[in-house]
């Protein structure tokens, strides 16, 4: 399963790769990149507890089946369309609206399906694990698109992304997924059991509250990479494969050390530190006088922010019945899926009007704003996530 993701995310950043720089090359507008950014994940909010809710109810082997090769099939068209010259922003941001539409679907299945490949007390390593697949991509992809670009366009970079869904389809069949079935329920009550759960569970409440402000305030530089490295340091696109690369080497290295770290600090301690770690990289990342300062200051930005998000799924993973693994996970992905987008529609406007370097190191004076808020106004506001983790 981990070979086959990270088949399926090289190729998925490839095509990231490819549009990021396809649309900061046509589009100048840093809103457009948000825009095209944001329409991708404003379904995990809105499908997203659907998704939570089947992953409980039908086999996740066969969502995970469906979804991928529907994905295949959309990123096809993409790629026609960019090949055609078709492929205007307003297009892109429908085409990867629909896209997230299928991933809202699937993503909960995928989740849900982690803790049966590992024993309980090695979950949240496998977290980390999952965490540095996903990040590998964001490492390999880039390069392999700025090599695809290069050579054949950026056409055969999103032919190969289409290609890349199968590798999850082929691993389906040899892999065994264990899975426990909930009680059959209808979807709208499933959706509530889940929210319920988020809502009445005081641990996954209180992470939720520091899950929006991170995801509002500070995810938003990852859609804005090409941007920085296009139009701020006026680079091509292997300007914005190195950016993305370091992005993603400091997010391999939060997946490989997650385990290791919270087996020694605690859980609780790391994610409250990988938050704050997130303020002066931030700070630094949109000062940076060069290309080359600037891969190294988001190379921890991408450490932090993928240990707070690994940290996040960590607790509630950790918290949730198995038959209702799904629908516990869908709390996180409608935040994810509703204050990323959100914050790229926001931040892209300022940014357009104040500067993209502005932006981003407001963002790391807001989280630290809000931060110490927090600290002053409800000081016990984290207690339940230490005592429910011990």
């Amino acid at each position: 399963m981990w070979l086959g993701g990270l088949v399926s995310n090289i190729g998925s950043w490839m095509e990231t790769t490819a549009l990021s720089f396809y649309v900061a090359d046509t589009a100048k507008k840093v809103a457009w990149s948000g825009v095209v950014a944001a329409a991708g994940f404003i379904p995990t909010a809105i499908l997203g507890p659907v998704g939570g809710a089947l992953a409980d109810r039908w086999p996740r082997r066969k969502i995970l089946a469906a979804t991928n090769t529907v994905s295949a099939i959309i990123a096809t068209g993409v790629a026609a369309l960019v090949a055609t010259d078709h492929a205007s922003p307003p297009v892109l941001a429908v085409l990867s609206l629909l896209a997230g539409c299928v991933g809202a679907i699937g993503f909960p299945a995928w989740q849900a399906s982690l803790p049966g490949l590992v024993p309980p007390e090695e979950l949240i390593a496998a977290v980390g694990l999952s965490s540095m697949q996903w990040n590998l991509g964001r490492v390999l992809g880039p390069v392999a698109a700025a090599l695809a670009i290069s050579s054949g366009g950026v056409t055969t970079a999103l032919l190969i992304n289409a290609g890349s869904f199968f590798a999850v389809v082929i691993v389906l069949i040899f892999v065994p997924l264990t899975q426990v079935i909930g009680v059959p329920r209808s979807i709208i009550q499933s959706i509530r059991d889940g929210l319920q759960y988020a809502r009445e569970t005081p641990a996954v409440r209180s992470m939720l509250g520091l899950m929006m402000c991170t995801v509002f305030i500070t995810a938003p530089f990852i859609g804005f990479v090409s941007q920085m490295g296009t139009n701020i340091f006026h680079g091509t696109a292997k300007t914005t494969s190195i950016l993305i690369t370091a992005q993603g080497l400091g997010a391999v290295g939060a997946g490989a050390t997650l385990g290791t770290l919270t087996n020694r600090f605690g859980l609780h301690r790391v994610m409250l530190a990988m938050m704050t770690l997130l303020i002066p990289s931030l700070i630094a990342y949109g000062s940076a006088p060069n290309v080359a300062v600037s891969a190294v200051c988001l190379a921890v930005v991408g450490f932090a922010y993928m240990g707070s998000l690994s940290s996040f799924t960590s607790v509630s993973q950790r918290l949730a019945p198995p038959e209702r693994r799904g629908r516990a996970m869908m709390a996180n992905n409608f935040v994810l899926g509703l204050f990323y987008p959100l914050g790229l529609l926001v931040q892209g406007l300022i940014a357009d009007s104040k500067g993209l370097r502005w932006v981003t190191v407001g963002s790391g004076i807001a989280l630290a704003a809000v931060l110490l808020a927090g600290r002053v106004g409800r000081p016990h506001h984290t207690r339940p996530i230490s005592a429910a983790l011990g």
